[in-house]
């Protein structure tokens, strides 16, 4: 953790924000102080995933607690992401630190092109000495299209960014193996895979009531992260400078895969499925054991509305999901391809019929037979 030079860092709402639901001055400034002394002369880069925006637009548009409607929540982050941004802005000021705001949603991510960018943009911001502030695009995000918390949003930059340590900062020092409130629980050290989680019982969202993540969140969070090869730790806000200085704090998730650049971690955790795709038991294989592109002769029926491009799963015979593709094809295009090989499609219907239905470099297995 000492020698990690790209570390991202998420902070969630209730490290923020104060008990009414506004932006606290001197909490933003506390968390600023830590990661530009961590910067030093830029030998470590900081990639900063904050949440806030929704509850920093709470009192500004007369609202008294989050609200449950998507509307209404995408108009305070309108109104709040200005706010969060502007007092990142005047906080890392204050040690001639310049930061540029990213919003994301999840096509951001999952669409080849989209990944390309956003890795781009986040990668020269680094390089020009900035901080890049990421939050998701909830001013636009519909349902479909949501990560849903920002500890799952951190880890999947964090594989973007090819970083060295993910830090997930949150109001409890760690995890625990019961409810922290409860006398006679104690703090998990280290968690060195899923066998060290059994019989622990992780709560919900916090008391708060700003935020939408809790320990479920980044538990998921740091295992995506760690099966990624990325090392995480997970604590409070108050105890950051430790983490980042790699001493003794919460809990730290070792490293449960190799480091991948591979983008398909994302079409498998950060993508929502806009249809699915049935396959016949020779295509099922040769998707999840083969390694290869499922054709149309494979298919055997088509559910949803989707476009090309879109995220779709494959699923058997059973309807379990075996595996999760970007489609090449729209929904209504499909049904007259079940079926047929690409070679008779191509003579009938034309040469752009003569291609796969999902590539295999935009497939991801999720469940082998």
């Amino acid at each position: 953790m000492v020698e990690a030079r790209r570390v991202v860092v998420k902070v969630g709402s209730s490290s923020l924000t104060t008990a009414s639901g506004g932006l606290d001055a001197d909490r933003v400034d506390a968390l600023v102080d830590v990661l530009a002394a961590v910067r030093g002369d830029g030998a470590r880069e900081i990639v900063l995933v904050s949440s806030g925006a929704i509850a920093a637009g709470l009192a500004p548009l007369g609202l008294d607690r989050r609200p449950r409607d998507l509307a209404r929540q995408q108009a305070a982050a309108s109104v709040g992401q200005g706010l969060l941004v502007a007092r990142y802005t005047a906080s890392f000021a204050r040690y001639g630190v310049r930061v540029g705001q990213v919003l994301l949603t999840s096509d951001d991510i999952s669409r080849r092109a989209h990944y390309r960018n956003a890795y781009r943009t986040l990668d020269q911001l680094l390089v020009m000495g900035a901080v890049p502030v990421v939050n998701e695009n909830d001013t636009v995000a519909t349902d479909e299209i949501r990560f849903g918390d920002n500890d799952r949003l951190a880890s999947l930059v964090a594989h973007l960014v090819r970083a060295d340590l993910l830090v997930l900062l949150s109001d409890v020092d760690g995890l625990y193996d019961g409810d922290p409130r409860t006398p006679g629980t104690t703090r998990i050290e280290e968690v060195a895979g899923p066998a060290d989680l059994e019989g622990v019982t992780i709560g919900s969202a916090g008391k708060a009531g700003v935020g939408t993540g809790g320990m479920v969140t980044k538990v998921e969070a740091a295992r995506i992260a760690a099966a990624a090869g990325i090392p995480v730790v997970l604590t409070s806000a108050s105890h950051a400078a430790d983490a980042l200085a790699g001493r003794t704090t919460g809990t730290l998730f070792h490293r449960t895969g190799k480091r991948s650049a591979d983008r398909l971690l994302w079409l498998a955790h950060a993508s929502t499925p806009r249809g699915a795709l049935r396959l016949d038991p020779g295509a099922v294989k040769a998707v999840t054991e083969r390694r290869m592109s499922l054709l149309p002769a494979g298919l055997t029926g088509v559910e949803g509305q989707f476009t090309a491009g879109d995220p779709v799963d494959l699923l058997d015979e059973s309807g379990t999901a075996v595996a999760r593709g970007l489609v090449n094809f729209d929904a209504r295009e499909l049904p007259r391809l079940l079926g047929r090989s690409t070679h008779d499609l191509a003579r009938e219907l034309g040469p752009a019929y003569e291609r796969e239905v999902v590539h295999r470099d935009d497939l991801v297995v999720l469940h082998r037979h």
